[in-house]
C-alpha cells in the first residue's frame, strides 16, 4: 500500500481497483495511522473537512463496508470497528512510507558509523521511493493536508540527509543540481542552502558558493524578514577565508544530522563508536536455581544456532511454546545463559506480558525500551513505531545479539521486536505455538511439555533430597501425578514440602487427592487444584493478604503496598509475605518488590472476587489507591516544585504513605513504580474512584514529561479526562485536558493538542481558574512556535503573560517571559528579545526558581552571541552552565556548554572552545544522547585547523 504518490493498493502483484474517491480518502486516513485507532471524528474530517452532512456516520461505515469488499478476503480482518473508530492492521514494511523510513534510518545509521557512502545508497533507495507528491490523487481537506506537510517534510530531511552523505563521501559535484533544485522549490531551508554553498566551494566555484549564501539570504528576507542564521552565515566566513577542510560538509544546521542521525545510538560497524560503549546490554534475569532435565530442548536450541550462524545474514529465531507453568522461561534462561558468550554485543530481554489483561507491551513500548538500551536517548527516538522499527533493525543490522522475548501473546506481537538481518539469535516463549512466525519469519518451533517422571522426581529430589525421595516412593508418585507434572505446580508443593522436614510425603499425597475433586483437570492447563491445596494450607493471615493481592494490578509491588491493602502496618505483614513466598505463591524478585506470577495472580483474583466482601474489597481499593496518591503527589512537588498545586483527596487516617527524604529519592520512587502507576490510574477509573485517577495521573506526569515518557502521559490523561467528566470534576478535566495536549504535542500530533487546550481553555475560563488558563495559553505558544507560526505564539504569549501577573503567579509569569524573549531572539528582534528575559530573571532570582534563571541565562546569551556580544554571551552561558549542574539538569547544561563552545570559537579563542565541546561530549554521552556526534565532529575541525 503506497501513499509516496497517488494511493495505490495491489494484492499479489496486481493493483487493486478503489473507484469511489470517499473510499481512497478513507483508505488514505487510516493507512496514515497504521495499527491504531482512528476516531470517528478524524475520518470525517478526511472525508467532508469541516463540513460533514447529517448521514456522515452512516455513510462512513457504508464507505468502511466497500473499502473491505474491495480489498478482497483479508479486508474485514485489515479493518475493524473498536470504540470510537476504525484500525486498519498492518504488517512493518506494508506501505512505501515504511520501507521509505527503514531505508532512512539505515542511512542515518551508516552516517553515523563514518560510512558515508553506504549512506549515500540507503538514503537514494529511500528517495527513490517516491513517486511525486504524497496522495496527490485526492483532495485535501485541512486535516489530511497538515499530515501530508509531514510526511514532505520527512522526505526534504532526507534529500538534506543524502547530500550530506555525498559531501561526507567525496562526491561534491554530483550534489550540486538537486541541490538547486531543492532550494528553488523550497527557498527557506538553510540546511539545504549550506549543503550547496558547500558543495559549490569544494568543486573550486568559490564564487558561486558566495552567491548562494546571498541567494539564501534574500529569500529569507523577501519570506520572512530574518536574516540568515549564525550556522549559515559561520559557513559564509569560512568559505571567504578558505577555512573548509576538503570533504568536510560544512557546520550541520537543523535536521537529524545535525549533532548526528535521528536515529542516534552507537553502530557497530564504526570501530570508535564500540570503543565508545562501554555498556553492553546484559538484561538477561538470573536463571532458576533448581532447574532440572530438558536437555533435549537445550540441545535442539544448541543445533539451531550452530546451523543458523553459519549464513552471513541470518537472524535465528526460536519460538518455545507451551502451556501455562511449563517452564518456557526457565528453559530459555538456562539456554540463553549458557550461549551468552557467544554473543559479544550483549543480549536484549523482555517480558512481553502477552497474557496480562491489563497491560501488555506494545511494540510501541517495546521499541522504545530496547531503543534505550541500545544508547538511543529520548529526544531521538522516533514518534511513529514504524521509525522506531526501522531505526531499531538498523542499530541491529552490524551486531551480534542475544534477544529474549519472554511471555508473547501471539505472532503480531513479536513480528516488529525481530531484527531484520544479521547475527542477532531471538528467543521467544509464549502459550501460543506462533504459527504465523514459523511459517513467514522461518521460526524454529520447540514445543515444551510436562516435565518427565524421572525429570519430576529429580526436581523433588532437588527440593526434598534423595533420601526422602527414597524413602516415600509410591507418595512421590501421588504428588507427581496430582500436580500433573508441571514444574509450576511441583515448584509449589515441593517448597511446601521442604518447609515440614519431618512430615510424612504420605501425608502431603493424601491431602492432595482430598481436594482434586474441588477444581478443574490440570489437563487443560488449570492449576488451581495445586493452588488451592498450597492456598489452603496457609495461615489466616497469609491466606487473607494472598486474597488481597489479587486487587492489585501489577506487575509489582512492595511490602508497604501490602500493608496499604491489608490495612495493616508493614511490620504485620512481613510473616504472611515471608510465609507466602516461601512457598512460591509470590516471589521477591528484586529486594523489597514481589511479584505474582500471571496464573497465580489471577487465581488470588478469583479468591478475592469470591470470598470478600464488596465494602471491604472498596476499601481495600480505596486504602491502595490513598497510598499511592499520598506517595506520589509529595514526590511530584519535590520534582517540580514550580508547577501550580493541586488540591488531593485528603489522606486516610490510617495511611501509611510517608513523604520521601528529596528529590533524588522521588526520582527513584517514579522510576521503580511508573508501570504500577500506570496500571494504578487505569484500574482506579474502572472501579470508580476517578478523583484518584486523574490526580495520579497528575502526579505522574511531573516524572514522565521531564523524562521524554509522552505516550504513557498520552494514556493516563486520556484515562484522566475521562475520569474527571465522570467525577463531574471541571477543575480536573482542565487539568487533564491540558496535560494530554502537552502529550500531544511531544508526539506531533498537533490537532489534537489544538483541540484539547481549546477544551482546557473553557473549562479555566468556566471555573475562573486564572493561573490555569495562563498555563494553557502558554502550551499554546509553544504549539504555535512549534508549527512556525511565531506571531501568533507571542500573541498567546502575551496573554498567558497578562493572566499570570492577575493571579500573581511568579514562577509562571518569569517562565513565560523568558518563552517570549525567546522567541523575540529566533525572529531577529534581539533588543525585544534581551528586555524580555532581563525581566524574566530578575524575578527568577526573586522567588529562587534556579532552573528557570539558568533557562533565561541560556535564552540571554542567545540573544547577545547574535548582537556580536560574545564577552557578554560567554558569561552568559557560564552562569547557565552554573545553574543547569546545580539542578542536576544535565542535558540542559551539555546543551548551553555546545553554544559556549561555539561562542568561544568564533572570538578565536580555540582552546576554551575545545574545554566546553569536550565536557558536553561528556556529558552526552554518559546520558547515551547521539548529540555527542555533533561535539565530536566540532573537535575534529578545531584539531583539523
Amino acid at each position: 500500500m503506497d501513499l509516496l504518490g497517488p494511493l495505490r493498493v495491489s494484492r499479489d502483484g496486481v493493483e487493486v481497483p478503489l473507484p469511489s474517491v470517499k473510499q481512497r480518502l478513507l483508505l488514505a486516513g487510516l493507512l496514515l495511522r497504521p495499527n491504531e485507532v482512528v476516531g470517528t471524528d478524524e475520518l470525517l474530517a478526511v472525508l467532508w473537512s469541516d463540513e460533514p452532512p447529517a448521514s456522515a456516520t452512516a455513510n462512513l461505515r457504508t464507505y468502511v463496508h466497500g473499502l473491505r469488499r474491495a480489498l478482497g478476503p483479508s479486508g474485514r480482518e485489515r479493518i475493524t470497528a473498536t470504540a470510537g473508530g476504525y484500525l486498519i492492521r498492518l504488517s512493518p514494511g506494508e506501505r512505501d512510507l515504511d520501507r521509505f523510513d527503514a531505508a532512512v534510518a539505515r542511512g542515518r545509521a551508516s552516517l553515523a558509523a563514518g560510512e558515508p557512502e553506504q549512506a549515500a545508497m540507503h538514503l537514494a533507495d529511500a528517495l527513490d521511493m517516491w513517486r511525486g507528491a504524497p496522495l496527490s490523487d485526492l483532495p485535501h481537506s485541512p486535516l489530511l493536508a497538515r499530515r501530508i506537510r509531514r510526511l514532505v517534510e520527512r522526505r526534504l530531511l532526507a534529500e538534506e540527509d543524502h547530500a550530506a552523505a555525498r559531501l561526507a563521501a567525496g562526491a561534491a559535484a554530483g550534489v550540486i543540481e538537486r541541490l538547486r533544485a531543492l532550494v528553488e522549490q523550497h527557498p527557506l531551508r538553510q540546511r539545504a542552502w549550506a549543503h550547496l554553498m558547500t558543495a559549490l566551494y569544494h568543486t573550486g566555484d568559490v564564487s558561486g558558493a558566495l552567491d548562494a549564501f546571498q541567494q539564501a539570504r534574500g529569500a529569507l528576507a523577501e519570506q520572512t524578514g530574518l536574516d540568515p542564521g549564525p550556522e549559515l552565515v559561520r559557513l559564509r566566513d569560512g568559505i571567504l577565508h578558505h577555512r573548509l577542510a576538503s570533504g568536510a560538509p560544512g557546520p550541520a544546521i537543523g535536521g537529524p544530522a545535525a549533532g548526528g542521525p535521528a536515529t542516534g545510538g552507537p553502530v557497530t560497524g564504526n570501530p570508535a563508536a564500540r570503543q565508545r560503549d562501554d555498556r553492553r546490554p546484559a538484561q538477561l534475569p538470573l536463571a532458576l536455581p533448581r532447574f532440572i532435565g530438558r536437555e533435549p530442548e537445550l540441545s535442539r536450541l544448541d543445533h539451531w544456532l550452530d546451523d543458523g550462524t553459519a549464513g552471513p545474514t541470518t537472524v535465528v529465531i526460536s519460538a518455545v511454546s507451551g502451556m501455562a507453568g511449563v517452564g518456557k522461561t526457565a528453559l530459555a534462561l538456562r539456554w540463553a545463559h549458557r550461549v551468552a558468550d557467544r554473543f559479544p554485543d550483549g543480549q536484549l530481554y523482555l517480558n512481553l506480558r502477552g497474557y496480562d489483561d491489563v497491560d501488555a507491551v506494545s511494540a510501541a513500548e517495546a521499541l522504545r525500551s530496547f531503543l534505550e538500551t541500545l544508547g538511543v536517548s529520548d529526544a531521538r527516538i522516533p514518534t511513529t513505531t514504524d521509525a522506531r522499527i526501522g531505526l531499531y533493525r538498523s542499530l541491529l543490522a552490524t551486531r551480534r545479539m542475544l534477544i529474549l522475548l519472554d511471555n508473547a501473546r501471539d505472532s503480531d506481537q513479536v513480528r516488529p521486536l525481530l531484527p531484520g538481518t544479521g547475527f542477532c539469535a531471538v528467543v521467544i516463549t509464549s502459550r501460543d505455538q506462533l504459527n504465523g512466525l514459523i511459517r513467514v519469519e522461518g521460526a524454529k518451533p520447540l514445543t515444551l511439555n510436562v516435565l518427565t517422571e524421572q525429570e519430576s522426581r529429580n526436581l523433588l529430589g532437588n527440593w526434598l533430597g534423595a533420601e526422602r525421595i527414597d524413602g516415600e516412593p509410591d507418595a512421590v508418585t501421588g504428588i507427581i501425578d496430582a500436580a500433573g507434572r508441571l514444574p509450576l505446580a511441583l515448584s509449589i508443593v515441593a517448597a511446601r514440602m521442604a518447609a515440614k522436614p519431618t512430615l510424612p510425603l504420605t501425608a502431603f499425597a493424601t491431602e492432595l487427592r482430598r481436594h482434586e475433586a474441588l477444581l478443574d483437570a490440570l489437563d487443560d492447563g488449570d492449576v488451581r487444584r495445586v493452588f488451592s491445596w498450597s492456598y489452603r494450607a496457609l495461615s489466616e493471615q497469609a491466606a487473607e493478604l494472598f486474597r488481597l493481592l489479587g486487587l492489585h494490578p501489577g506487575p509489582d509491588l512492595t511490602a508497604g503496598v501490602a500493608a496499604a491493602l491489608s490495612g495493616q502496618t508493614p511490620a504485620a505483614v512481613t510473616a504472611p509475605l515471608r510465609e507466602l513466598t516461601r512457598l512460591h505463591l509470590l516471589t521477591e524478585h528484586q529486594p523489597g518488590r514481589y511479584v505474582l506470577h500471571d496464573l497465580l495472580r489471577t487465581y488470588a483474583a478469583e479468591l478475592a472476587a469470591s470470598g470478600t466482601r464488596d465494602d471491604h474489597r472498596r476499601a481495600a481499593y480505596q486504602r491502595l489507591y490513598d497510598h499511592y496518591l499520598h506517595q506520589a503527589y509529595p514526590a511530584a512537588r519535590l520534582l517540580q516544585p514550580q508547577w501550580a498545586p493541586i488540591p488531593p483527596m485528603p489522606q486516610l487516617p490510617d495511611s501509611l504513605a510517608t513523604p520521601l527524604a528529596g528529590r533524588q529519592a522521588a526520582l527513584d520512587w517514579f522510576a521503580a513504580e511508573r508501570r504500577v502507576l500506570v496500571r494504578i490510574v487505569r484500574q482506579a477509573a474502572d472501579t470508580g474512584f476517578g478523583t484518584y485517577a486523574w490526580q495520579l495521573a497528575w502526579a505522574l506526569t511531573a516524572f514522565l514529561a521531564p523524562h521524554g515518557l509522552w505516550q504513557d502521559q498520552l494514556t493516563v490523561q486520556q484515562i484522566a479526562v475521562a475520569s474527571a467528566e465522570t467525577a463531574g470534576d471541571l477543575g480536573g478535566q482542565a487539568m487533564a485536558n491540558r496535560m494530554l495536549a502537552r502529550a500531544a504535542l511531544r508526539l506531533n500530533r498537533h490537532d489534537v493538542a489544538e483541540r484539547r487546550l481549546e477544551c482546557a481553555l473553557k473549562l479555566y475560563e468556566r471555573i475562573g481558574d486564572l493561573t490555569g488558563q495562563a498555563q494553557t495559553l502558554h502550551s499554546r505558544t509553544e504549539l504555535a512556535y512549534e508549527v512556525g507560526k511565531p506571531q501568533d505564539a507571542l500573541v498567546y504569549g502575551r496573554q498567558a503573560l497578562r493572566l499570570h501577573r492577575l493571579a500573581n503567579s511568579a514562577a509562571g509569569e518569569g517562565r513565560t517571559l523568558n518563552a517570549i524573549g525567546y522567541i523575540y531572539a529566533t525572529t531577529g528582534e534581539y533588543e525585544l528579545a534581551i528586555a524580555s528575559c532581563t525581566e524574566a530573571l530578575a524575578l527568577q532570582e526573586k522567588i529562587d526558581d534556579r532552573n528557570g534563571q539558568a533557562a533565561t541565562l541560556d535564552s540571554l546569551g542567545f540573544a547577545h552571541e547574535r548582537l556580536g556580544a560574545h564577552e557578554h554571551a560567554v558569561d552568559l552561558y557560564e552562569r547557565s552552565i552554573r545553574l543547569f549542574r546545580d539542578s542536576a539538569d544535565r542535558y540542559h547544561e551539555a546543551e548551553t556548554l555546545v553554544r559556549l563552545g561555539d561562542v568561544r570559537a568564533t572570538m578565536g579563542d580555540l582552546a576554551a572552545a575545545g574545554k566546553a565541546w569536550r565536557r558536553a561530549t561528556e556529558i552526552y554521552d554518559s546520558l547515551g544522547d547521539p548529540a555527542a556526534d555533533d561535539t565530536r565532529s566540532r573537535l575534529a575541525r578545531l584539531d583539523g585547523k
